[in-house]
């Protein structure tokens, strides 16, 4: 019977290790979906010319000019990511970008299955960040204590 007492201790230890590394696997999560994001508002910048183009001739984003999704599209891309890492309004910039996210494989008819995946995999990832974040390394955390 100790024994069994000593496992039991021993496994309701252990079961709590995740809590101690949820937020180190919150921000690691956060900095890659920013960095995804980031990078792809980055390229569109430089490629401005392009992403017009793209905007007008090739993407079908409903309800929006060609011109003002472009910029939009942008602006959330780079100024959301910046949020995301910094777990700024943290939950925020996480709807904006799967907002984006979901707009994307919408608007582009010629998908590949496996940019399907892609997308479908950062929009769970988003989701969970949304819904499940611990976000006790996060601007947002501190903010709340402040408050």
């Amino acid at each position: 019977m100790k024994m069994l007492l000593t496992l039991a201790r021993f496994y309701y230890r252990a079961a709590r290790l995740p809590d101690y590394l949820a937020p180190l696997f919150d921000l690691g999560l956060r900095g890659y979906l920013a960095n995804v994001f980031f990078k792809s508002g980055l390229t569109k910048i430089m490629t401005w010319n392009s992403t017009l183009y793209l905007f007008n001739e090739v993407y079908n984003v409903p309800l929006l000019s060609p011109d003002v999704a472009a910029y939009l599209a942008t602006g959330v891309e780079l100024g959301m990511s910046a949020l995301l890492v910094l777990g700024l309004f943290g939950r925020f910039a996480a709807s904006g970008l799967f907002i984006l996210n979901g707009i994307a494989v919408i608007s582009y008819g010629d998908l590949s299955d496996a940019g399907i995946n892609q997308h479908l995999s950062w929009g769970i990832l988003l989701g969970v960040l949304l819904v499940l974040t611990q976000g006790k390394w996060s601007m947002d955390n501190w903010v709340q204590k402040k408050l």
